[in-house]
């Protein structure tokens, strides 16, 4: 059961938060509405709490399947009907179930042929919509804004398999200092421990000198007597 304050995705529009819980009397007969604001085309939808999973509605990913989404946008493409209006079709279909990975599939095959042999416009325009319902879902998963969900997509598409950071996480990995500033002041204390030791010995040596020096002298006096 969702309650307000739930990240949810409605098929084909795309991710959006509940904002309101309440009972509507329609033709003669009171149920209970989910009122959901969709917030990348500024879209307001209301669902029957009784008819939410019949619609397709369901909660935004976690960041485990998160990962999993990046390796079907960055897999090879897969096969798609040559004639425009089936490809077209196809597609949409996918974007109509509600389901990530069809998503992305759609998401990635547009992003292929767009670099291949370019896209029509109907196609263009369906590759930007669905490019923007999936960063409307990863929005939430990764805790970006929206705009950074887009960053961090296009980049995820062009870069290649390996999940790139999201402009928090560059901006925050920026600001560590360097490992190696810390490291030199304990190597300058190692060197000039060495010179300190050494400098012990010789007077240990100006020591002995002196000794020797007085037996000598010691004799002599016995001798005179």
């Amino acid at each position: 059961m969702y309650k307000v304050g739930d990240k949810v995705v409605y098929p084909h529009h795309g991710a959006g938060t509940v904002v309101k819980r309440e009972k509507r009397e329609v033709l003669g007969e009171k149920r209970e509405y989910l009122t959901i604001k969709i917030l990348h085309n500024d879209m307001t939808v209301n669902v029957p709490a009784d008819n939410a999973e019949r619609v397709g509605l369901r909660k935004v990913i976690d960041e485990e399947a998160v990962k999993k989404v990046v390796k079907y946008l960055t897999s090879g493409g897969t096969e798609m009907p040559k004639n425009w209006n089936r490809r077209f079709k196809h597609n949409r279909d996918k974007m109509k179930t509600g389901d990530i990975y069809e998503l992305a599939e759609v998401v990635r095959n547009l992003a292929l042929r767009d670099g291949e042999k370019g896209l029509s416009t109907g196609e263009k325009q369906m590759y930007v919509k669905a490019k923007k319902i999936l960063a409307s879902e990863l929005m939430y998963a990764k805790n970006m804004s929206e705009d950074e969900a887009l960053e961090w997509l296009e980049m995820t598409l062009t870069e290649g398999a390996k999940p790139k950071l999201t402009p928090a996480e560059r901006k925050a990995s920026a600001k560590k200092p360097a490992p190696v500033a810390k490291a030199a002041p304990a190597a300058k204390t190692a060197k000039a421990a060495p010179v300190k030791a050494a400098a012990k010995k010789p007077a240990a040596t100006a020591k002995k000198t002196t000794t020797v020096a007085k037996k000598p002298a010691a004799k002599k006096t016995a001798a005179a007597r």
